[in-house]
């Protein structure tokens, strides 16, 4: 199958875009696509140019480029959409609809999907990331009694990640435990976390894949044996089971798949962000 090229084009960062337009091309299996994000246009001038390169990449692929748009001012979107890109606009989609429910319009504002309109959801979110920073692979442990939700398990199993998206997106304060060999050994919940039991949630993770992650950071070691990578996974399920801690299996799971099942199954209410 020939590349086809989609394009991002967006009024601010392109993120929205970007995450949009990838949900719906995941649903497209064995396409060979070239992806570019065309951010800040938000100019007549910058719109004209991103048209001109929508329609000579076209040409050169044989075949129209995808464009997903977020362009809010109708002058700049106007001007893209005559482009001979195939133009999916996700804005335009959704803003008559519901113009008409509210029945008012709207401010056709650029960048108000990720400005600053919420102080107090932005400072949750900085506060909760200094916290997933301090309280992180289990450095110090003070803290843990503030934290919406400790995510324990092995090393590499995706932790720290899903901390920081957890206070990055949702402005939850999550903590992280690595469980050591004595902890799976001796099959029972570090000291530090049995008073904080119902804030424990687990990630675990095949152990092929995490024998492959630990074999990049140190190959040929103990830590990154096939015996030693299988001991941990099995111990530190059954541990997850035998306490009842809900758990998740990373291996094949988006940082955002796993942040979003952590808030559901957890029961975490987020905190307001915008």
């Amino acid at each position: 199958m020939p590349n086809r090229t989609v394009f991002f084009v967006s009024d601010q960062t392109g993120v929205t875009a970007e995450t949009m337009g990838h949900s719906l091309l995941t649903q497209f299996e064995g396409l060979a696509l070239r992806t570019v994000t065309l951010p800040f246009i938000d100019s007549r001038e910058k719109a004209i140019e991103a048209r001109e390169r929508i329609d000579s990449t076209s040409a050169a692929d044989g075949m129209p480029a995808i464009v997903f748009s977020t362009l809010i001012q109708d002058d700049l979107r106007v001007e893209v959409q005559a482009s001979k890109g195939i133009f999916l606009d996700f804005f335009d989609a959704f803003i008559g609809q519901l113009e008409a429910a509210f029945g008012v319009k709207s401010s056709h504002a650029a960048g108000r999907a990720h400005g600053m309109t919420n102080s107090e959801g932005y400072a949750a979110r900085i506060n909760a990331t200094n916290f997933a920073l301090a309280n992180d692979d289990g450095a110090q442990t003070r803290d843990y009694g503030h934290a919406d939700v400790i995510l324990i398990g092995v090393s590499r199993s995706g932790k720290t990640p899903t901390c920081l998206y957890l206070a990055l997106h949702y402005g939850i304060q999550a903590a992280n435990y690595p469980l050591t060999d004595e902890d799976l050994e001796s099959a029972r919940l570090p000291a530090v976390l049995g008073p904080l039991r119902s804030k424990l949630y687990g990630l675990t993770i095949e152990p092929e894949r995490l024998q492959q992650i630990r074999h990049e950071r140190r190959p040929n070691s103990r830590y990154s044996s096939a015996a030693q990578v299988a001991f941990e996974v099995r111990a530190a399920r059954a541990l997850f089971e035998r306490m009842g801690i809900p758990y998740i299996d990373t291996t094949h799971c988006s940082v955002e798949e796993i942040g979003a099942r952590v808030v559901h199954e957890a029961g975490i209410g987020r905190r307001t962000v915008s």
